[in-house]
């Protein structure tokens, strides 16, 4: 959980006072633009995301959203706005966050000859106290892959890897990006049962499956043409555009229709 600032009030009858516990948001996202040589990438974005929560920003190739996560994980700064993540600033307080914050983004760099032993070895280092490794395997179905080098894996055994690396530091948040996009449906399912088994993070998930929101999200933000157009549940959502689906409530309230390979 994250930790909140206990505020004390008087009691005007001089009676013990009482106790208000006000807990900061796990992600709190103020204004934030972007902007590329001109192209706006994301444009006037605020968010909060509350501890312990899943929270999916749904949007069509173009709409913000990788662009948005890196700019909270740090990777890039915004032209203007405020970022925090558990109170922290994450390009000034970057080694910090390195500490609580877990990244598995859209593309994963790495090195194809090491094993999955020696990949999670290598990120279990980083860390002061680490996940065990036979934990993180067993969280992601990776056991049996133990020797097995990364580019012997299928595309839905790394992915479910990248997942593993993500939660090697005990991270308090975790940032997962298009993890399962290519994969096939047996792939994507045992990748979303991954996700499940996340009890003590926060999840920023980032899509453009219907499905997969739907299934793992508590609240979602749907992102076009980088603004956020409406943020709550799935089924608010549908009720809000007087839809029957979730698909039909996106393109109700963003006038845009996802394609079939971004949907799929």
């Amino acid at each position: 959980m994250v930790d909140g600032a206990d505020l004390w009030h008087r009691r005007p009858d001089g009676r013990a006072p009482t106790i208000v516990v006000m807990r900061q948001p796990a992600i709190h996202v103020e204004h934030v633009h972007k902007r590329y040589r001109g192209v706006v990438a994301v444009e006037d974005v605020s968010f909060q995301v509350e501890a312990g929560e899943v929270f999916g920003i749904l949007g069509a190739n173009g709409a913000g959203k990788t662009t948005t996560v890196e700019l909270i994980a740090g990777l890039r700064r915004p032209d203007r706005g405020r970022i925090r993540v558990l109170g922290l600033d994450p390009r000034r307080d970057r080694a910090a966050l390195r500490q609580v914050l877990g990244v598995q983004l859209q593309q994963s760099h790495l090195h194809h000859a090491l094993t999955v032993a020696e990949l999670v070895g290598l990120y279990r280092s980083f860390y002061p106290d680490p996940r065990p490794a036979a934990a993180l395997l067993d969280l992601v179905e990776l056991s049996g892959h133990a020797r097995t080098r990364f580019e012997k894996l299928s595309g839905g055994q790394q992915q479910r890897l990248s997942i593993a690396l993500a939660l090697a530091g005990r991270p308090r948040v975790v940032i997962l990006d298009e993890l399962t996009t290519g994969l096939d449906p047996r792939a994507r399912l045992r990748v979303w049962a991954g996700v499940e088994e996340l009890r003590d993070e926060t999840v920023l998930l980032v899509s453009h499956s219907m499905e997969e929101v739907e299934r793992l999200c508590d609240r979602v933000a749907l992102f076009d043409r980088g603004r956020i157009v409406a943020v709550d549940t799935p089924a608010e959502l549908v009720v809000r555009a007087g839809a029957a689906t979730l698909v039909e409530a996106f393109v109700a309230l963003t006038g845009r229709e996802l394609t079939p390979e971004e949907d799929a």
